[in-house]
């Protein structure tokens, strides 16, 4: 099992920023171009427990690959987790926590993951899948300047 915890503090009201992270449709804006996201159903709307969202990704070599995921936990402006259903990982849980703090509002992500195919998983995450995962959040990092403020 790995995890990559990420934080940045957005310069703008609560209620925008979860507008912003509770519509599935605007993943893509801050998702890595290289990594051919697509939403193929499930991107109306606002996030909901039991809300189903299938994408197409291209996370090595170009190659597609069917993700999808159920939003199982919402806690309207405070939090929500995604989790995997069918996907290249063995299992995906991730957590969008949402606090007011002084200079903003602190967003944090939480992201449990683990590989499958044992010996060989742990040797992909070593050399790739590990960076990989790191850059799509460092790139979300970078891009989220385009809609809020950050400290």
């Amino acid at each position: 099992m790995y995890q990559l915890q990420t934080k940045v503090i957005l310069k703008a009201p609560l209620t925008e920023v979860w507008d912003f992270f509770s519509s599935p449709k605007n993943l893509q804006k801050i998702t890595p171009p290289g990594m051919g996201f697509q939403i193929l159903s499930g991107g109306e709307g606002k996030m909901y427990p039991g809300h189903i969202i299938s994408y197409k990704v291209k996370p090595v070599a170009g190659i597609p690959v069917l993700w999808v995921t159920e939003i199982t936990h919402v806690e309207e402006g405070k939090f929500f987790v995604d989790e995997q259903r069918i996907g290249p990982y063995r299992m995906w849980h991730h957590e969008h926590h949402f606090k007011q703090v002084e200079e903003g509002i602190e967003m944090t992500d939480i992201v449990s993951y683990a590989l499958p195919m044992g010996i060989l998983g742990k040797l992909a995450h070593a050399i790739f899948v590990g960076k990989k995962v790191k850059s799509i959040f460092d790139h979300r990092g970078l891009v989220i300047h385009k809609y809020f403020k950050t400290v």
